[in-house]
């Protein structure tokens, strides 16, 4: 089949400088949902119709399978579809799609590209509220015989509730032919897609309909409380999927995947917890309520207390992560790893069953096995130009309020005493200490406020 995705439209209601359709919905841009669904249906050729924002579009949507095609001026659908026409396979099914309905599924298009093998199909939904959408007028028989747009229509058929979601498959040879006779001798004076209806009709060529399953699957965007209102059903959506795949979430309806979210069984999420890019929740894993996630992934039995922030990190098996705890990027945990409260971890490594219990910042660092990091600890790691390494090495044990001036090292089974400031080597099974000496000054008093 040929798809053709249309997304030329300006989007004066969104108020914004960013393109309509670039923006986010569960963290990926509304026509990339629509591009992505298109890719899963294989076709010969896939067509992007852009216009405003056509810089920043092909930007960010580069890519090797889309044809480019612009729209200039934008006339309307019909006479989008028609500056695609090049581009596509005259033996195939052409399938029109909109870059603003991101939540359309693969299975309901294939559905509909079947229905168009010798015929005009259509997909319409049934609304409570069918305001500002085209009518499907249907004659006695129930045959459909033209869709009437909102403000061309008569008081009886504003009262029809099937609605044209404006998404059409088309035998690609009547398309052009239908094409070719569009006018735009209407209200707002464009080329309507919908008018090949009437033709299809007239020729005596079948139009068929499709039901959309749900009301949300064909549901656009044209302002922010639109967007706003599909972002709960996308992610209502995706917490229904958690909880039939065994996930225990808190609230279903306080929980935000803007990427994909993989699950072992037995897992538990606490609310208001955000999930970005990829995150792999392995086993039995627990997440407290507020934690952010993003291209993480938690070992088997891990528990992460509240407010933690996990971002391109790894977290071993049996972890014991925050409350308030941050991994940046480039940190792996290996298992039975404990990072707690207030405690920074920067591209580093941490070998099994080792200890940041609190207040500390460790980066560029390489930690062996069952070391203890006290609480005021901090790696010295940048000079002001470049980054050096730590390395602190199996069962050492790091006094409080000790700074290490990278590149530095402390040998297997050392102890540092707090407060000190390591600016060596400290060897290994040896207590390193270095301290001012302490003095007390007699008579010294105060300062006071004047």
């Amino acid at each position: 089949m040929n798809i053709v995705i249309l997304a030329a439209g300006q989007g004066k209601r969104m108020h914004s400088n960013l393109p309509k359709v670039l923006h986010p919905l569960a963290g990926k841009a509304l026509v990339l949902h629509v591009i992505d669904t298109a890719r899963r249906l294989e076709p010969e050729s896939l067509c992007l119709v852009y216009g405003h924002g056509g810089d920043t579009l092909r930007t960010t949507l580069a890519a090797p399978d889309l044809v480019w095609v612009l729209q200039e001026p934008q006339l309307g659908t019909g006479h989008a579809v028609m500056q695609a026409l090049p581009h596509l396979g005259a033996a195939s099914t052409t399938l029109v799609l909109y870059g603003d309905v991101p939540l359309i599924e693969g299975e309901t298009l294939q559905q509909l590209v079947h229905a168009a093998r010798d015929a005009l199909a259509i997909l319409t939904v049934e609304l409570a509220d069918p305001g500002g959408y085209g009518r499907i007028v249907r004659n006695a028989g129930g045959e459909v015989v033209r869709i009437v747009e909102q403000k061309d229509a008569t008081a009886d058929e504003r009262a029809i509730a099937e609605v044209n979601t404006g998404i059409v498959a088309v035998p690609t040879a009547r398309l052009a032919a239908w094409l070719g006779q569009l006018s735009n001798h209407n209200a707002q004076q464009e080329y309507y897609l919908t008018d090949i209806v009437a033709m299809a009709v007239a020729a005596g060529v079948p139009v068929r309909t499709v039901p959309a399953r749900s009301e949300w699957e064909v549901l656009g965007v044209n302002s922010k409380v639109q967007l706003a209102q599909l972002e709960r059903v996308a992610q209502l959506r995706t917490a229904d999927r958690l909880l039939e795949q065994g996930v225990r979430l808190a609230d279903p309806a306080r929980i935000d995947v803007r990427g994909e979210l993989v699950c072992g069984r037995d897992v538990f999420i606490d609310v208001n917890c955000v999930f970005e890019g990829k995150v792999v929740l392995e086993e039995a894993v627990e997440i407290g309520p507020s934690c952010v996630l993003k291209n993480a992934h938690i070992g088997a039995g891990s528990r992460l207390a509240a407010f933690s922030h996990i971002e391109d990190a790894i977290v071993g098996p049996a972890g014991v992560i925050g409350p308030f705890a941050r991994l940046r990027p480039g940190t792996e945990l290996a298992a039975g790893v404990h990072v707690g409260n207030f405690v920074e971890l920067k591209n580093s490594k941490f070998a099994a069953k080792s200890k940041a219990n609190h207040l500390a910042y460790v980066g560029d660092a390489i930690v062996g096995s069952r070391v203890n990091i006290g609480a005021g600890t901090i790696t010295c790691n940048y000079d002001g130009a470049n980054k050096f390494t730590t390395t602190i090495e199996d069962d050492a044990f790091i006094g409080s309020d000790t700074q290490l001036v990278a590149p530095v090292t402390v040998g297997r089974g050392a102890t540092l005493g707090a407060g000190t400031t390591l600016t060596k080597d400290a060897p290994p099974d040896t207590l390193t200490i270095s301290r001012a000496r302490q003095i007390s000054i007699p008579g010294w008093k105060r300062p006071q406020k004047k």
